[in-house]
């Protein structure tokens, strides 16, 4: 079976001779490549010459079409980017500066036209000329409860979330989710078949229920309305979110969560149940200190909770620069040997 036919068997529990094993490797492309992060970054071509020369060496299930989350905060209107290459690049100038910007903030029509999609568009043809149709091709969308902090930094983003004024914050994320349900369609008719959907405030670790409820989740369905929800993973960062595995089912349809390394996964395993798919995630930071051989064991601990009914993936979160070489290849080959069902 192909790594596609693998996680789709997954999702729908059927026969599979192993797990699907996911690994986000992104800035690691621009090491392989010999290229400093901003010229990696440059060119859409080195971002899918990255991901398919990492997925051939460690010999995982899945390409990124992700370059960097300021992406998004480029195509609506980011000038400045702050490279580094010890760490991800990230928003250098915001967008938004006073909340007189946010009256000002134009959402493209259509984001495809815009020259920042442009080297997406290129990395997408090739990972779907190389990989499509076998590989499952990643994309990376920010929820529009979370694509503000990109736009106007975390501080003030809480500070308008928490203490207004309300119609000001609703007018932002209403464009926020505008351009999220066309990047979205754009991803999707550009290849990408596995939609990580980043949705930080949407964890019961950033919001207490009453919010997530009365904000996070009317905004969440906005933001999935008009493609549905059968290709996308709930994701809320590294955030634990076992407590609205149910509402989010319920309410948005998402069947397959990236479950964080600080939850419980046998309870969200148990939650999820055979209803989708649940992704049980190694702690990638602390595999910066780990040797090779608690690497395997984390792995080992984690297939055994998830792979008895089947429905289970393994992966990572963003796997840090730092973390050894050693250790990502224990990751991967311990995940083939322990989330064999041969």
């Amino acid at each position: 079976m192909t790594p596609i036919e693998i996680l789709n068997a997954s999702i729908q529990g059927l026969p599979a001779p192993r797990i699907p094993v996911f690994c986000n490797l992104l800035d690691q492309g621009a090491r392989e490549l010999g290229l400093s992060q901003q010229a990696y970054y440059a060119k859409g071509e080195h971002v899918a010459e990255g991901q398919l020369k990492m997925r051939a060496r460690y010999g995982y299930d899945n390409v990124w079409s992700l370059f960097y989350v300021g992406k998004e905060a480029e195509l609506l209107g980011c000038n400045k980017i702050l490279f580094s290459d010890s760490g991800t690049p990230n928003v250098e100038d915001f967008v938004i500066k006073t909340y007189d910007d946010i009256a000002k903030l134009d959402v493209p029509d259509d984001i495809t036209g815009h020259p920042a999609w442009e080297e997406t568009a290129k990395c997408l043809t090739i990972l779907r000329e190389e990989a499509g149709g076998k590989y499952p091709i990643c994309a990376y969308l920010t929820a529009s409860t979370t694509l503000p902090s990109l736009l106007m930094g975390m501080d003030k983003w809480l500070e308008l979330l928490l203490t207004g004024p309300d119609d000001v914050r609703d007018e932002l994320v209403r464009k926020c989710s505008d351009f999220f349900q066309k990047e979205i369609a754009a991803y999707r008719a550009a290849g990408a078949n596995v939609l990580i959907y980043s949705s930080p405030f949407g964890s019961p670790y950033f919001v207490d229920m009453k919010r997530f409820h009365n904000f996070s989740m009317p905004w969440m369905k906005r933001d999935m309305e008009p493609g549905g929800t059968a290709d996308v993973i709930y994701y809320c960062g590294m955030a634990p979110f076992n407590k609205v595995i149910e509402d989010v089912i319920q309410n948005l349809g998402i069947t397959t969560h990236y479950i964080s390394p600080q939850a419980d996964l046998a309870e969200a395993k148990s939650i999820i149940g055979t209803r989708g798919l649940t992704c049980g995630v190694i702690d990638d930071i602390k595999m910066i200190h780990w040797t090779a051989e608690e690497t395997r064991a984390e792995v080992k601990r984690l297939c055994e909770i998830g792979k008895p009914d089947a429905h289970f993936l393994l992966g990572n979160g963003v796997m840090p620069l730092e973390v050894p070489e050693k250790n990502i290849a224990a990751m991967i080959n311990a995940a083939f040997e322990y989330g064999s069902y041969l």
